[in-house]
C-alpha cells in the first residue's frame, strides 16, 4: 500500500466511522449530536477531498479504490444506526434507513461473489451517496441546535429560533433520506441487472464443473 495522502484520509475515514457512536457513549446530549455532526461532516468533505488530491496529483491506487467505498459504506451504515435510536424508532427513519442497509449488505455481498469482475460506479450512484450524507448530516444537527430538557435556559426568542431551525433541518433531513433511499433502491437494481450476466456465466461454468466425470 503506498501511503499517499488520499488513502490516508480514506484510512482516517473508516477509523472516524465508529466514532460517531462512540461519542453518544461518552458525552450527553447535545454535546453529542455536535460532536458527531462535526465528524461526520469532516469525514464527508475527505470523502470529496481524497478523490480529487487523488486524480490532481496522479495517486490514483488500487487500495484507494477498494477502501474509499468501504469507507463511505462505514460511515453511512454506522451513522444510519444511531439515527434510527436518536430519532426514537420512528417508521420515517426506519423504513430509509432499512433500505439503504439493506442494499448496501446485498451489494456488497454481489461485488465478493463476482470476484474480478468489477462494473463502473455510475453517476447517479454517486449522487445517492452524496445525498445520503448530506440528509445524515441534516438530520444529525437537528439534535445539535434544538433546545434539550435540563439545558440551559435561552431567551424565549433563541428558543424558538432554535426550534424552528432543528425542525426545519429535520425536516429537509427526513425528506432527503427518503430520496436518497429511492435512488439507492435504483441503483441497486441497475447493478443488479448488469451483473446478472456474469451471475449467468459462474452458474454455468458451475454447472459444467458439477457435472464433469470423475478421472
Amino acid at each position: 500500500m503506498n501511503w499517499t495522502i488520499p488513502n490516508l484520509l480514506s484510512i482516517l475515514r473508516v477509523l472516524a466511522a465508529p466514532f460517531v457512536a462512540i461519542v453518544f457513549a461518552i458525552f450527553d446530549r447535545p454535546d453529542a449530536d455536535r460532536i458527531a455532526v462535526a465528524i461526520f461532516v469532516v469525514a464527508a468533505l475527505t470523502d470529496y477531498l481524497d478523490g480529487i488530491l487523488a486524480r490532481g496529483l496522479g495517486q490514483e491506487s488500487a487500495f484507494g479504490r477498494m477502501l474509499d467505498p468501504i469507507a463511505d459504506k462505514a460511515m453511512v451504515m454506522i451513522a444510519l444506526a444511531i439515527l434510527v435510536h436518536l430519532y426514537d424508532m420512528r417508521w420515517q427513519i426506519v423504513v430509509p434507513a432499512a433500505i439503504i442497509i439493506l442494499r448496501e449488505v446485498l451489494i456488497s455481498g454481489l461485488r465478493e461473489f463476482l470476484g474480478e469482475v468489477k462494473l463502473a460506479v455510475t453517476r447517479l450512484a454517486k449522487w445517492k451517496t452524496t445525498l445520503q450524507m448530506i440528509a445524515i448530516c441534516l438530520l444529525l444537527l437537528r439534535g445539535a441546535v434544538l433546545p434539550v430538557e435540563g439545558g440551559r435556559p435561552l431567551p424565549p426568542i433563541f428558543q424558538k429560533a432554535l426550534e424552528m431551525v432543528g425542525i426545519g433541518v429535520g425536516s429537509i433531513g427526513l425528506l432527503l433520506i427518503w430520496v436518497a433511499a429511492w435512488f439507492t433502491l435504483v441503483t441497486g437494481g441497475d447493478y443488479l441487472l448488469k451483473a446478472m450476466p456474469y451471475i449467468r456465466e459462474k452458474e454455468r461454468a458451475g454447472g459444467r464443473r458439477a457435472t464433469d466425470p470423475e478421472p
